[in-house]
């Protein structure tokens, strides 16, 4: 339970950062002033700013779900992206000439190269991706909310009625609108400015708060203890796993003869009921399970979702140390995530604003020099917590009632913190809330800049005045602010997590990854090329989507996340290329070099 130190702390904290970010108001002026903060970031701000919004509530919940699963094993993607932002800092690809270019944001340079339609397609493709991307932020900060506080997530206060559809209102809804109103609120006004003063302060919080709780897990542990509890959970799991091996089997002839006497319907049907029967058994033997080391995860027995109603299921520990083989990753697994760390540090418009917001190319790649060991603590830290998580009840009997993998780690933190000294429950509160409100801050005043940038100001005729422009761009973040509201709150996509990351972030970044290298480097990419890019790119990603929706869980032919990122990737280059050699055999397609007036921090903006 949370004491009156804890609120006090929560509360401070809260008042001080909205306090801040509304203190900014006075010094925005323009859009670029509210978009990329005038281009005068320097490199303690830039580094703090880029740290805090990349590590919110949701990085936390999905790198501990990958610890609680794969153990130190799943930071993997973790340390990849650490070594992309290292050699993008220290040898400039991308980042310089894109800072150079001294655009608002990506699309802007396409336009320069290959006109206003790739502009704009592209533009499109980064929204689609990027507030998708953002859809389940929410849901995810409120799940550790209520967790490391003990509450019930799932619990109901009342209904709202609109448009003919009943939205269920409990804790954790109005907590998260209320949290999101706030961010709104100074990021609306203040824009970039109070979002990086803002992430300054959060930055700091968030920092002193997940080093000391990482210190607290290890030392109620202890570093052997949970490394040789890790190996002994593996092997426990793959112990079990064998043993279980002939009732699976079974089970799938069993289902098999169904269909074939009854059809799919009553096969899928009989597999549910047998997947309810175990589940009981399971549910039944928690206990047992846990003293081998395997744990029982219920929470899909009563989700907020419906469509992820599923039975208790066995949760055992995966390869805790080799990647490759670890269950869920592999060779080709590392590889997908090795070349999507260089798409992410280069191309993820959230990380780039800050290239684009720094005084000059050599402050942005001293930026990401000074970013990039962050990027390891991002995973490794709360991963950290995860694979203690998982240690934790495999030797205290077993996860708690309705606690999975995605929410483990928060209610061991909530067991552990609120044992330890007065006052680090608040503090470690209010460090998420700093990682969730830098996020948020961020990701709202970046896609409202590409919507106004990319989408909305190629289509006026006539140009907004500079005041006209800057009540659009506040009205923009406004309007994804509602979206995340019903979107985030009380929609939850089935799947984990970082499965639904991983694939709506992955709708734009093989296309635009692509189309960048293209854009920077080859001077032969032109606008058939560049369509070619953003729509073979894409196509990866949304067959993942549309198969493993049409086939079902258990079907032979669902698509893995590394084959459809992979082939996103491979389309994008082979797109861009073949696109670009046709186009210049044809004489048709646009390509235009970036004019080199761009390429001086002196020149004229480019930007609204």
């Amino acid at each position: 339970m949370l004491t009156s130190i804890d609120w006090s702390i929560i509360v401070v904290y809260i008042v001080g950062c909205t306090v801040a970010g509304l203190w900014m108001r006075k010094y925005v002026r323009n859009v670029d002033d509210f978009a990329v903060a005038a281009r005068k970031m320097d490199v303690n701000l830039g580094v703090a700013s880029l740290a805090a919004t990349e590590v919110g509530i949701v990085t936390v919940m999905y790198t501990a779900q990958m610890g609680f699963t794969n153990g130190l094993a799943g930071a993997t993607t973790g340390v990849l992206t650490a070594f992309a932002m290292l050699v993008v800092g220290i040898t400039g690809f991308i980042i310089v000439p894109l800072r150079n270019a001294r655009v608002m944001t990506i699309p802007e340079l396409f336009e320069n190269r290959f006109g206003k339609r790739v502009r704009w397609l592209a533009g499109l493709v980064v929204i689609l991706g990027g507030v998708l991307n953002m859809g389940v932020f929410l849901r995810a900060g409120g799940d550790f909310l209520m967790n490391i506080t003990g509450m019930d997530s799932r619990a109901q206060l009342f209904e709202v009625a609109i448009l003919g559809s009943t939205f269920p209102v409990g804790y954790l809804e109005l907590i998260m609108t209320g949290l999101l109103a706030i961010v709104l609120v100074y990021t609306v006004l203040g824009g970039m400015l109070s979002v990086l003063i803002t992430d300054y302060l959060q930055f700091l919080v968030m920092g002193m708060g997940i080093v000391l709780t990482s210190v607290l897990v290890m030392s109620s542990i202890g570093w052997s203890n949970l490394i040789s509890g890790l190996d002994e959970a593996h092997r426990s799991g793959e112990k079990y796993a064998a043993a279980v091996k002939p009732e699976d089997e079974a089970l799938k002839a069993r289902v098999e003869a169904v269909r074939e006497e009854s059809g799919p319907k009553a096969a899928r049907q009989y597999q549910e009921d047998q997947g309810w029967e175990r589940g009981a058994r399971l549910k039944a033997s928690a206990k047992e399970l846990a003293a081998q080391r395997v744990l029982v995860d219920t929470s899909g027995e009563k989700p907020t979702n419906p469509a992820n109603l599923k039975p208790p299921a066995p949760a055992t520990m995966a390869h805790p140390f080799n990647p490759f083989a670890s269950k869920g990753m592999g060779w080709a697994y590392v590889l997908w995530q090795a070349i999507m760390a260089f798409a992410v540090v280069t191309t993820w418009q959230t990380t780039v604003a800050r290239v684009l917001a720094a005084r000059d190319a050599r402050t942005a790649k001293r930026v990401y020099r000074g970013t990039w060991f962050y990027f390891v603590g991002r995973w490794c830290l709360p991963g950290l917590w995860g694979a203690a998580a998982f240690y934790y009840f495999a030797t205290h009997g077993g996860l708690p009632e309705g606690v999975g993998s995605e929410t483990a780690m928060p209610r061991y933190l909530g067991i552990l913190l609120s044992g330890s000294f007065t006052g680090f429950l608040g503090l470690m509160i209010a460090a998420m809330l700093a990682a969730e409100m830098s996020t948020d801050s961020g990701y709202l005043l970046t896609w409202a800049t590409v919507i106004y940038n990319d989408l909305v100001g190629p289509c006026l005729r006539k140009p907004l005045s500079p005041r006209a422009k800057l009540l659009t761009v506040r009205l923009l973040v406004l309007a994804i602010g509602v979206f995340l509201v019903f979107w985030g709150l009380w929609y939850q996509p089935p799947g984990s997590i970082w499965e639904y990351l991983a694939v709506t972030g992955n709708i734009y970044l093989a296309s635009l990854f692509a189309l960048l290298v293209g854009a920077l480097y080859w001077r032969r990419a032109n606008s058939w090329g560049a369509v070619a890019a953003i729509v073979l790119g894409a196509a990866g990603p949304i067959a993942f989507l549309v198969v493993n929706f049409l086939v079902g869980k258990d079907s032979p032919y669902r698509l893995s996340g590394e084959a459809s990122g992979l082939a996103a990737f491979g389309l994008a280059f082979a797109g861009l290329i073949v696109g670009s050699l046709v186009g210049e055999a044809t004489g048709l397609a646009r390509a235009v070099p970036i004019p080199t007036s761009h390429r001086s921090d002196s020149s004229k903006e480019t930007g609204p």
